[in-house]
C-alpha cells in the first residue's frame, strides 16, 4: 500500500473521480457510514470503474494521520500533467500561474483553491514530489488540485521565457515598485508568478517582470 498516494474526504476523491487527473486504485468507505456523500462516490466510483470496498475504520485509520477525511479515503497514482503548450489550448485569455517555493501544503492548497475560483486556466510546478502530501493539498484546495490542469516547468524562468514568446504578460506578487490588483489591467494574457512565504519571488525574476502585483491591505 505505502507506492499509493492517499486523498481524504469526500470533496477531494469526488473531485479526482470527476476530473479524472489521476488514476484512482481503490476507495475505501468506513462500513458503518451510510450517508448521501457515501452513496455519491460509490456511485461515480461505480461509474469509473474504480473498486469501493467496506472497511473497518482501522483500515482508514493505517493510511491517514487525522480524522479530516470523514471515513472515505482514496488510494490514487500520480497527478497527470501536462505541456507547457498545453495550458494554452483553445483559451483566447489565457490566465496561467505558477505557485514556487510555497513549502506549507495547506498555504499551498488553499491558494491553488483562490485561484483557481478567481478563473485561473492551468497552473505550473517545478518536478517535486507531494507523496506525503497530497492528500493536504486536495483536501485544502477543497478539490481545486485535482480539478486545475497542471504543467511541468523545470524553473520559473523557464515558464516565463515560454510564455512570453507565446505572448503572455509576466507577472509577479511582489512588495516592491508593485502596483494594486485593483488598478491593474488583468485582462490580458497572463503568467503570474507568486513566491513562496520566505522567500518570496527572487529579485532577479522580478526585475524581469512585465507587471508587479500587489494586494493592498487595509
Amino acid at each position: 500500500m505505502s507506492e499509493h498516494l492517499v486523498l481524504e474526504g469526500f470533496i477531494s476523491i469526488a473531485a479526482a473521480l470527476e476530473a479524472q487527473s489521476r488514476p484512482v486504485h481503490a476507495i475505501y468507505i468506513r462500513e458503518d457510514k451510510r450517508d448521501a456523500d457515501a452513496l455519491k462516490i460509490t456511485r461515480r466510483a461505480t461509474a469509473s470503474g474504480v473498486p469501493v470496498e467496506r472497511v473497518d475504520m482501522a483500515v482508514i485509520a493505517a493510511h491517514t494521520s487525522g480524522t479530516s477525511h470523514g471515513g472515505i479515503i482514496a488510494l490514487a497514482g500520480e497527478r497527470q500533467t501536462l505541456t507547457l503548450a498545453s495550458l494554452l489550448e483553445s483559451i483566447d485569455r489565457p490566465f496561467i500561474i505558477m505557485l514556487d517555493g510555497v513549502e506549507d501544503p495547506f498555504n499551498y492548497g488553499q491558494a491553488i483553491r483562490a485561484f483557481y475560483a478567481a478563473g485561473a486556466h492551468g497552473l505550473v510546478v517545478r518536478p517535486r514530489s507531494w507523496m506525503s502530501t497530497t492528500g493536504i493539498v486536495a483536501r485544502a484546495s477543497a478539490g481545486a488540485a485535482e480539478r486545475i490542469r497542471v504543467a511541468l516547468a523545470q524553473s520559473a524562468e523557464e515558464a516565463a521565457a515560454f510564455y512570453r514568446e507565446h505572448g503572455l504578460t509576466i507577472a509577479v506578487a511582489d512588495a516592491h515598485r508593485a502596483i494594486s490588483i485593483y488598478e491593474a489591467d488583468l485582462t490580458v494574457p497572463l503568467f503570474l508568478l507568486v513566491g513562496g512565504e520566505k522567500r518570496g519571488v527572487t529579485r532577479s525574476f522580478a526585475d524581469k517582470a512585465d507587471l508587479r502585483l500587489k494586494i493592498p491591505y487595509g
